[in-house]
């Protein structure tokens, strides 16, 4: 079978484009950056009870209770 010449670059062409696309999502999704504290973006008090009532962990009632007593 004749290849033409094309096999074998195209060949590595493919691979470094795999490459490439692959460094790109990895450094797109945010792996390997800091936490927001290394990075001088500090959590309030607030920012954490949202997030633990958006993640189940409080109810209605204690999310309001603690958001007054925060405020």
């Amino acid at each position: 079978m004749h290849d033409f010449g094309f096999g074998h670059g195209f060949g590595i062409l493919f691979w470094i484009l795999l490459i490439v696309v692959i460094v790109l999502l990895v450094a797109g999704s945010g792996v390997g950056r800091g936490s927001q504290r290394d990075r001088g973006e500090e959590k309030t008090p607030l920012d954490i009870l949202k997030e633990r009532y958006a993640r189940g962990e409080i109810d209605d009632e204690e999310f309001e209770r603690k958001r007054r007593e925060l405020q």
